[in-house]
């Protein structure tokens, strides 16, 4: 069922629950959160939720972030980009539409389209398909109370044991949103525009939050025009203090023109060109998905809780590139995680442990694309079958008031198989076990001053687009081995006086890599592992409340975070050790904000590539660093009404910040043709009515 079809009824709900009737009183909308920073110790300008998440991230002996909706209420978000681009650690870059590139640690580092690892959640529950791979288009950007960052090997409590880590989108309830009733509009460059509708209202034991929300644009570049539907339930009924049982449903239907890749010379010089074979064979995404999640927290006593639920995902893809993919795809789940605090030996403790499952079916057929449409003629019919099996666990023991030590481990297991309908000869299954260690130290002080050093191992099975990476070709299945790692890392955060920061240093030693290279722009990317390589880096952020008493009584504040990421081969018999392209060797931004007593605020930011970035694994070619200048500036007419407005790339640079890798760019026949050009100067105005 079309999601268009459901929007109708869903609106009206929302307009019955917010007549003056039905509605509930809420708590006092909480204040603003100045900081994404994880800190042991309770910030006192953060809202209830918000705090508890971060002291049960501060659990974690490693790299972890949470960014609250208030963060990012102000701005014009339309993609995962816009939320995360403040996380340390996290290279989150727009393409076009929703696309981007979201890469941790080098996690997918050279991926030519859509994510992987990356383990992406939503309110604990894997939002990925089975075999790992993620899509952006199947999260709402504008409904999270929340985002959960774990860096690197830090996901454990999900199981996951990619190198990336993993995000978690943590959705408002009846209880938890920052209103009763929303009411959004914004507008601005690329004739694009915004609707937002929502409520949120507790009555005795039960709660409800509810969004529908539009969007279309006609995007940056020629041939990238969008529309979007979404629409967000949120339902839960109490048994008492910490008991509830609670259903989240997601709908989407997003269509996308896809404006390929261009030259260096054009993505810098001819920015809103699109590809001419993607204008003349009409490509597109267009996508359906609906969602949802059963799922239950019960504390049994103050000492064990339990967490767990059930989930299924149904989506359809309609995507003309050279070739027409037109898949259905379903995939369904559950999860359980008990969490124990206590004491062992006379020494404080606590402890997690769970286990998640997933399954998933995928048809995929696969057509000649004559314009957009596609031909009578299928030439590629196979169905996709996937698990997945996490066990884990952790632990933490005190030996001092202060300093804990931490272990844990993942066990997992994953198939696949591939099943060609056309010619059962290319029919083939493959098995991937794996188990994955932890230890690590944790060290807090008595003001919430936290240093942790800690070592893991990762590993990552090969999602299907990867093993089958040349079935266009007619060679169907092909098996790779998954990518493994051992990750050290050390770090401290906290926060003292006007000074809040969260440092990292870390380092990957990677083995049979899973690397990618365009063969020909547009069609999936060829997949290979690699032999030995090293990721390593810096993650640093760091938060400075200047002054509280700026001219006019304002507070000043200067926001900053920092990248550098070191990844290279390490003796590769054909590129030595040459750097891995795509990721940026420093990556920096800053915003320095100024909020009056009266309401109104200005924010400037940059985000600068000090470095060009090279494109090939030859380190023959290279995308030219940049420094892009933006403003962000808003005003709390009353209580209830908020102006703001996002205006990007103040200079209209003409830069490339995204890219596919190639081999070497100096042979004739590799193609270059990769590059994505970053958007001009823009403008977006929004209001918002809460109440």
């Amino acid at each position: 069922m079309s999601l268009k079809t459901t929007v109708a009824p869903c609106a009206l709900l929302i307009a019955t629950l917010a007549s003056p009737t039905l509605a509930q009183s809420a708590a006092e909308a909480p204040t603003t959160l100045d900081s994404i920073i994880v800190t042991a110790k309770r910030n006192p300008e953060d809202p209830p939720v918000v705090a508890e998440a971060r002291a049960r991230l501060a659990r974690t002996p490693g790299a972890v972030s949470v960014i609250a909706a208030e963060t990012y209420e102000n701005r014009n978000v339309q993609g995962l980009y816009d939320i995360l681009r403040d996380a340390p650690g996290v290279l989150a870059q727009k393409r076009f539409g929703e696309e981007a590139r979201l890469s941790i640690r080098g996690s997918g580092l050279s991926q030519g389209y859509h994510q992987r690892g990356v383990l992406f959640a939503q309110d604990g529950v894997p939002f990925a398909d089975a075999d790992g791979f993620s899509d952006f288009q199947k999260i709402d950007p504008l409904s999270a109370r929340y985002v959960e960052v774990y860096r690197g090997g830090n996901a454990l409590r999900f199981g996951g044991a990619q190198l990336g880590g993993a995000i978690n989108f943590v959705t408002p309830t009846g209880r938890t949103a920052q209103f009763d009733n929303l009411m959004r509009v914004e507008g601005g460059s690329f004739d694009t525009w915004r609707g937002q509708v929502a409520i949120a209202r507790e009555a005795g034991s039960w709660d409800v939050y509810a969004s529908v929300s539009s969007m279309q644009s006609q995007g940056f570049r020629d041939h990238s025009d969008q529309e979007q539907v979404r629409a967000s339930l949120n339902t839960g009924y109490q048994f008492g203090e910490d008991r509830d049982v609670r259903l989240i449903v997601n709908a989407s239907t997003v269509d996308q023109a896809v404006p390929g890749s261009l030259s260096l010379s054009d993505a810098l010089y001819n920015p809103t060109k699109a590809n001419p074979a993607t204008v003349a064979n009409n490509w597109r995404r267009d996508v359906n998905v609906v969602r949802a999640t059963l799922q239950t927290r019960w504390r049994f006593t103050d000492a064990l809780t339990f967490e767990g639920g059930v989930y299924v995902t149904d989506d359809t893809l309609f995507h003309p590139i050279p070739i027409v993919l037109d898949n259905a795809n379903t995939t369904w789940g559950g999860f359980g995680r008990f969490d124990w605090t206590g004491q062992v030996a006379g020494k404080k403790a606590d402890v997690f442990f769970g286990a998640y499952y997933r399954q998933g079916e995928l048809d995929n057929r696969v057509s000649l694309n004559f314009g957009g449409v596609p031909s009578p003629f299928v030439i590629g019919s196979a169905q996709q079958e996937a698990t997945g099996l996490d066990l884990f666990a952790e632990g933490r023991l005190f030996v001092t008031d202060h300093l804990a030590l931490v272990a844990g481990g993942s066990y997992g297991r994953a198939t696949r198989d591939f099943i060609d309908n056309l010619n059962p000869a290319n029919n083939d299954d493959i098995t991937y076990d794996w188990f994955s260690p932890r230890l690590g130290l944790l060290w807090e002080s008595d003001d919430g001053v936290q240093i942790y050093a800690n070592i893991t191992r990762s590993e990552e099975p090969p999602i299907y687009d990867s093993l089958r990476n040349s079935s266009f070709t007619g060679l169907g299945f092909v098996p790779l081995e998954t990518q493994k790692a051992w990750t050290g890392e050390v770090g401290a955060r906290g926060r003292r006086g006007p000074l809040i920061w969260d440092v990292t240093l870390y380092r990957s030693q990677v083995e049979d890599e899973l690397l990618n290279y365009v063969v020909t722009p547009g069609i999936p990317s060829a997949t290979f592992n690699a032999g030995d390589t090293v990721h390593q880096g810096l993650e640093a952020a760091l938060d400075w409340t200047i002054t509280d008493e700026a001219p006019g009584g304002g507070k000043l504040s200067l926001r900053q975070t920092y990248t550098w990421s070191d990844f290279s081969f390490d003796g590769d018999s054909v590129y030595g050790d040459n750097r891995l392209p795509v990721i940026p060797e420093h990556q920096y931004r800053a915003e320095l904000k100024y909020a009056h007593p009266t309401g109104w605020f200005v924010a400037p930011s940059i985000e600068w590539r000090p470095k060009d970035v090279f494109v090939d694994y030859a380190n023959t070619l290279k995308a030219p660093g940049y420094a892009i200048l933006s403003l962000g500036a808003g005003w709390d007419v009353t209580d209830h009404v908020t102006v703001y407005t996002d205006a990007r790339n103040l200079t209209d640079k003409r830069y490339a910040p995204e890219f596919g890798a190639v081999t070497d760019a100096r042979r004739s026949d590799v193609s270059t043709a990769v590059f994505y050009p970053g958007e001009g100067r823009s403008l977006f105005v929004g209001v918002r009515l809460t109440y």
